[in-house]
Formats: structure tokens, sequence, C-alpha cells
């Protein structure tokens, strides 16, 4: 029996462990690789099933190299590094993992939130210079402000959930409404325009799509409650930079929770703008992020917020059903 051979591209040594354990090596062969998709990978001609993270991006030259591939297992649950209609055209499947993070993605989110509203990155620096002073440190209680979510799915409920326990206002925009959730969470769904003019703390958590392209942008930009706090732990695309950029100058934000950022993709590697080409727009990316860094009404994360122990276990099982369930005819979360 010829065995099904599998490729997992970005994969540490404790998810490639993980991964191991699962799969019935009699009926499957796997090939594991700690960098990231290339076209150069000379497995990729022979494998049934390409395995991704949310850095290797699927290109249709991916796909034609690929010969015998019939299933893109990606470990995330967005999807936009796969080119999905050629994908379609090709006959090969593609599975996501759509529920693995809402409680690890939303902690995070009030880790930002947190973070701004005390003053707690400045107070650890601060304390690591022997100052202890409490001047400019005074922050602001979370109860009774209102929080505005940006896509009210599963992540967006969760944070709703953490907030309604620090005893705060809630309000949601989203373009599907869940009436019986509004009532029972205790919430309002609004409009984009009166969100963003009502709210002390904006939070993303919609997906990245045509629609929801640079949703906030420089048009609206100046409709934000003078002084709220942005936290994106969603997708960068979703505000545009120079908005973004606009509203942290002319403090229109009051401080700004970052996981996710422009030009993320190129930290991993700072150094690969020496040695690649690399666009003039992610060079501009990159120099703006680093004016960022030194704002002290700014915290940057290293796009983390759905790492934890559990929600990458979570991750790795929900994959290893997929890629089961695809050969075995059973349901899995397919995307096309």
């Amino acid at each position: 029996m010829k065995k099904i051979k599998i490729a997992f591209f970005s994969i540490p040594a404790k998810e490639k462990n993980y991964l191991n354990k699962k799969f019935d090596k009699s009926k499957y062969e796997l090939f594991f690789f700690k960098e990231e998709l290339s076209l150069d990978s000379s497995v990729l001609k022979d494998i049934d099933v390409l395995s991704v993270f949310i850095y290797d991006k699927v290109e249709k030259s991916i796909i034609d190299k690929a010969k015998n591939l019939k299933l893109i297992a990606t470990r995330s649950t967005g999807y936009n590094h796969i080119d999905i209609e050629y994908a379609k055209k090709k006959n090969i499947s593609v599975c996501n993992v759509p529920y693995y993070g809402e409680n690890t993605v939303a902690e995070h989110t009030f880790a930002l939130i947190l973070a701004l509203s005390r003053n707690l990155h400045k107070a650890y620096i601060r304390s690591q210079q022997s100052n202890f002073s409490l001047d400019g440190l005074r922050g602001f209680d979370l109860r009774g402000k209102t929080i505005g979510v940006i896509g009210a799915g599963s992540i967006g409920v969760h944070v709703m959930k953490i907030a309604k326990g620090f005893g705060m206002n809630v309000v949601a925009y989203d373009v599907k409404k869940n009436h019986i959730l509004e009532e029972l969470l205790d919430f309002k769904y609004v409009s984009l325009d009166e969100l963003l003019g009502s709210s002390d703390i904006i939070t993303l958590h919609c997906p990245y799509n045509d629609s929801t392209h640079h949703l906030i942008n420089m048009k609206n930009i100046d409709k934000v409650k003078k002084g709220a706090l942005f936290i994106n732990t969603a997708r960068s695309g979703i505000i545009e930079p120079t908005a973004l950029y606009y509203a942290i100058d002319k403090g229109i934000f009051g401080g700004a929770g970052l996981d996710v950022f422009e030009g993320e993709e190129l930290l991993k590697e700072e150094n690969q703008m020496l040695t690649k080409n690399v666009s003039k727009e992610n060079i501009e990316a990159l120099l703006k992020r680093n004016l960022l860094l030194r704002r002290e009404n700014v915290i940057i994360t290293p796009h983390m917020a759905f790492d934890s122990h559990e929600a990458i276990e979570r991750i790795l099982q929900t994959t290893y059903e997929n890629i089961i369930s695809f050969f075995e005819n059973k349901s899995y979360y397919k995307v096309v």
C-alpha cells in the first residue's frame, strides 16, 4: 500500500513530536520543515498533503510544482495566504482550524488593554531602573467604560464576556447580527461610525477579507472618540496603516496594543532585508514599526495572541483530524 505523504512547514520541534505520535506510520509518511514554505523545497513534487502556517504563501507556482497535491491544511483560522481560487481550479481541497483560540486571543486582548489602562509596561521599565516614582503612571478603571468590539464572532464573544466581568458597557459591529446573543450577553449592535464615536476601547476581531480591508481608514478615523485605546489582535490589513499612524500622532488613539502590524512577516529575520529583494513598502513599514516602538503609549507583541500551550495543542489536533477525515471521507473543516 502506497503511503500518503504529508509535508509540514514552519513547524517547531515540539509540534513535530506531537504530530509524529498521532499519525499511523504504516499509512502516512511525514516530512517536517522548521523553515517556511519555499518553491525550492524538493519534497513538493511528491506530496499528497501540504500543511502550512500563516507566513507560508501557497501561491500558484507552489501548487503547480506539487503535482500530486490533494489537500492543503493550514494550521490557522485565516487562509488569505493561500490562493484559494487556483486550488479550487486544480481540484485541491483546503481546510483550516476555525476554532482553537477563542478564549486564548480574548485573554491576550485584555492583557494588552490592562497593560495600557494601568501603564504596566511603563512601570516595569521604571522598576528595572530602580525608579519607583508614580509620576505619569496613573491609569483608569475599566468599570463603566464602553468597549467596541468589531467582529462579534467566537473570539469577539469571549471578549464581550470578559468585558462584562469588568463591569464594562459593550457595543458591537458585525455584518451578521445574532439578536438572541445580543440579549443574552447584554450588548448592543451599532453601526461602525457609532462604535468608533462612542467607544473608550476599540478592539478588532473580524476576519481579514475584501470587505474588511482597511475597514478603519483615513475617511473614518476622525470619527473615533478622542483618546480611545485601540487593540488589534486580528489582522493588520483591517486598519489602513496611514490611519493608524495618524491616529497615534494626533492623539486620536490614546494608546494602542498591536499584536499584528504592517510588515510583521519580515521581523522574524530582519537581516533578510540585506539578502533579499524587499519592497520599498515593506522597508517603510519596518521603519514605521520602529517609530511606534519608541512611543510610551504603544505596546507591540509579536503575533502571539494565539500562542498558548492549550491553543497550539488544539490547532495540531484539529489539523490531524482534518487530514485523517479527508482521506477517510469524513467531515472536516473544509474551506474549498
